[in-house]
This record gives C-alpha cells, structure tokens and sequence, in this order.
C-alpha cells in the first residue's frame, strides 16, 4: 500500500494525470452532441448516422468497461491507463480526419474502447496510491476538478465548431493525451491487486458487446428499413442470442465479469433499476436538446454549449450537500424528490420553441433540472455502491456505470424514432420540435415512474452511515453537464 499524501509533489502529479486523463474522455463526451448538426451538414449524412456518432462510442464504453478495471487490477492500474490513453488519442486522431460518416463512426467505436480502458483508471489508481487518510480528500480533489473539466466540454466545443472545425473537437484530445502520457509515465507509480487471479471473462465481454451491438442496430435500423427486413431481423436476433448466452457464461464461468448473484441484493437491485430509467431518460433527452437549439430555436454552437452550463455549476455546489443530507434522512426521500423535479424540467423545455429567450425560456427550465440532478445523483450512486460489502464497491461500481451507459445507449437508439425524428429531421425545424415535444413527454412520464419506484423500493439504512462507505465522484454528465464517477469499473454518473 503505497503512502502518499495529496499535499506533496507526488500526490500533486497523480492527481493531475488523472484528472487530465478521465477529463479528456469526459469533455469529449459533452462536446460531440454540440456538433451534430454541423457534422450531419458537413458529412451530408441522416439522422440515424448521427445517432451512431454518440451510440458508436457509448456502445463499446458499456460493453467493454467492466472488462477495463480487471485488466488494471491484473496488469497494472497505470499500465492499462496509458493503454487507454494512448487508444483514445490514436482514435481521436482518426475521428478528426474521417472522411465520412461511416469512418467517423467506426472511429468513435474505437474511442469508446479506449475510454473503457483509461477511465476505471483513473480511479483506482488514486484508490491505491494515497496513504488512507489522505484518500477522501484525493477522491475529491479529483471529482472537483474533473467536474470542472467536464464543465468547459459545452463551451469549449461550441467555440471549436464555430471558429475553427468540428475536427478539432476530435484533435484537441491528442495534445492533452502527451501530456498525460508524460505525466503517467515519470510521477504515477504502478499498483495492481496481488490477489487478482483466474482467467479473464474475454467471452463475457463479447457475448455483451455483441447483444447490445446487434440490439442497438436493430432499434436504429427499424425506422427506415422496417421490423421485417432481413438486416433488423438478424441484428435483433444476434443481440438476443448474444444477451442469452451472455447470461449463461456469467452464471457458469468461476471468475465472471459480472457476478449474476451480486443482483440477490434488492437495494443494489433497485438502486440499478432506478438509475436505468433515470438515465435512459437523460442519455436521449441531452442528445436531443443540444440539436433542438440549434435546429429550431436557432442558437449557435457556442450558445447552445454553454447554455447548458447552469446544471453543471450547480452539481457541483449543491451534489455534495445532497450527498451530506441523504446521510443523514436516508437516500429514499431525495430519489424520489429528485426525479419529479426532473420531470417538472422535462415540462418546462416544452416552452423552447422557435427564436426561443434563454433567459425566459430555456434557463428556467436548466435550473430546475440542475436542482433536480443535484439531489438525486449522489443518493443514487451511493446507494448502489453501498448496498454491498465494501469488498465489491469496485464491482458495484462498475455494474452502476455499465447500466447507466447501456441504458443511455438504448435511449439514444430508441427514442428519436418513437417520437418520428430519423432521416433528415435534424434539418427540419417543425419536425424536429415536435418530436422534442414529444420526447419531453415520454421522459417526464418515466422520471415520474422512477421517483414512485424509488419511493416503493429504496430503503434507508438502520446503521450509521460510517457503517455504509460511500463512493462517489463528478464525472462527464449527461451529454450536458456534471455527475458521479466511478469507484474502479467506470462511472455511476448522469448519461453521457
């Protein structure tokens, strides 16, 4: 166990490799749905392609993060880290020349690989370096500081798109990435887990990533090829096969990547169900709205980025009070509170129409959804982090991220169509509002549904919360702002 303090050289170093690190795979996160309108117009492609340039990427993240964290644990925390890195920046490199939407695509795939790789990381590796009493205070330090560096992902890629290119979204990755790999290499010493053995579940993560590939493509593909067409049919068929066996080889194999029984656990249970909803809502939601003001209430790049700017600034104030105030009344009242606020947001944007006020129309509705985020995302991540041994927090930890992400990612895939946005919808004001109206509705509804399920299955501690430890960090929001990391297997935060 390695003893350094956070006031020192040492510790100062870490935590900027780390934070630099995560930071970049969550500023790339907030920054791509800024620039959809104007890549669909640059690249002269549909609605469904865009769709797979956040889908592509979320896709192989869900799949292959759970993966991540027991490579680091096995072969070195901070070796694996620098793979990811590197993985990122070459994959950025080849998003910001892609030639075409397709090329785009398969390289944003590849980026979602290497961010499943760098951002367990991040983490653990401050999990392991610091002398116990001076972890807490590394773990915020990094949350703080990556919360802010996911804040400027909005504006900084408002600015890129509209003074100098969309690529550069993608090729501002590569210098931050030199100097992580500089900064990892000379000052952040390498940890594994001694106790790490058994074989790998490689075919775990790909009966995963194949049943949420070939679900996801199925969902996407139906609104312009039809449910019967032989490509649906078989994608949907090959998502369905995979998700079965992939079920089967968890409950058999002797070191699976997920644990089936860790699910026994009913608060674990409910917490994950809730953050599903919750973040299946919010990972289609931010996708949309960033589109909508550009496309129909006529904001710029620039100002559709930072208009979103309010939810992170008020996570980061008040998610630590939220957290405070959940210790000490139980996490049920602010999961069930903090969705109705949300869905009272969710109504509220229904007034952003054309030449809509930021002041009169879009703010109001920002900071009710930022109080809204505030009070539950904290209670909901340590909930499910909590409700097990401290043991498994890491597991816990890496099971919130991958529900969260893989439920944004079937959000993303079907809400748009459900709500007759394919095509070129992204270049038609009219269509485009009423298909954000709608799909308003439909995430209002399921909030409301997820604060009455928390009410009915998210029960508050009997023991003392010191009894209860806690994980938690501000990671990439939603594909706006502000949420909560992970603990060593990704990130419970806000969809991204």
């Amino acid at each position: 166990m390695s003893e350094i303090r956070v006031k020192t050289a040492s510790g100062r170093w870490i935590l900027l490799a780390t934070v630099l690190g995560s930071g970049m795979a969550g500023i790339d996160a907030t920054v791509v749905n800024i620039a959809l309108p104007t890549i669909g117009t640059d690249l002269g492609t549909d609605f469904a392609a865009l769709q797979w340039m956040v889908t592509g990427y979320t896709l192989t993240l869900a799949s292959f993060i759970l993966l991540g964290g027991s490579l680091g644990d096995r072969f070195g925390r901070r070796r694996i880290f620098l793979v990811g890195v590197v993985w990122f920046a070459v994959a950025s490199l080849l998003c910001g020349l892609a030639a075409n939407a397709d090329l785009l695509i398969a390289a944003r795939a590849l980026q979602g690989v290497g961010g499943a790789l760098l951002t367990p990381g991040s983490l653990a590796i401050i999990q392991a370096s610091f002398a116990g009493e001076d972890r807490a205070r590394a773990i915020g330090a990094w949350s703080g500081l990556g919360g802010v560096a996911t804040a400027v992902g909005p504006f900084l890629g408002g600015w890129l798109v509209e003074s100098a290119s969309w690529r550069w979204i993608f090729l501002i990755n590569i210098p931050i990435a030199a100097a992580v790999i500089w900064i990892a290499a000379r000052h952040v010493p390498e940890t594994r887990d001694v106790d790490a053995t058994g074989r790998l579940d490689l075919a775990g993560a790909v009966l995963g990533a194949l049943a949420l590939a070939g679900t996801t493509y199925a969902l996407i593909a139906v609104p312009t090829e039809g449910v019967g067409s032989p490509a649906v049919l078989a994608s949907g068929a090959l998502g369905f096969t995979a998700a079965v066996a992939f079920l089967v080889v968890e409950w058999r194999t002797e070191h699976p990547m997920l644990p089936l029984r860790i699910f026994d656990n009913r608060q674990f249970s409910a917490a994950n169900a809730v953050t599903f909803l919750i973040y299946g809502v919010f990972g289609g939601i931010f996708f949309l709205l960033v589109v909508h003001l550009q496309v129909v209430a006529g904001f710029s790049p620039l100002a559709s980025g930072i208009a979103m700017l309010p939810i992170t600034a008020l996570m980061l104030v008040l998610s630590p009070r939220a957290g405070a105030l959940s210790s000490r009344i139980g996490p049920r009242l602010p999961m069930t509170v903090g969705p109705l606020l949300c869905a009272a947001a969710l109504v509220l944007m229904l007034r952003i129409g054309p030449d809509a006020s930021y002041l009169v129309d879009v703010l109001p509705s920002v900071i009710v959804l930022g109080l809204g985020l505030s009070l539950l995302v904290a209670p909901l991540t340590s909930t499910a982090l909590s409700a097990v041994p401290e043991r498994q927090a890491g597991l816990a930890s890496g099971v919130n991220n991958a529900v969260a992400r893989a439920a944004g990612l079937i959000a993303i895939a079907v809400l748009p169509a459900a709500v007759g946005l394919t095509g070129d919808a992204y270049s038609n004001p009219e269509v485009f509002e009423a298909g954000f109206d709608a799909a308003c509705v439909i995430g209002a509804v399921v909030l409301i549904l997820s604060g009455v399920l928390a009410a009915v299955t998210i029960r508050n501690p009997t023991l003392p919360d010191s009894d209860h430890p806690t994980y938690c960090a501000v990671d990439g929001t939603p594909s706006a702002p502000g949420a909560l990391r992970e603990a060593r297997g990704g990130s419970g935060s806000p969809p991204s």
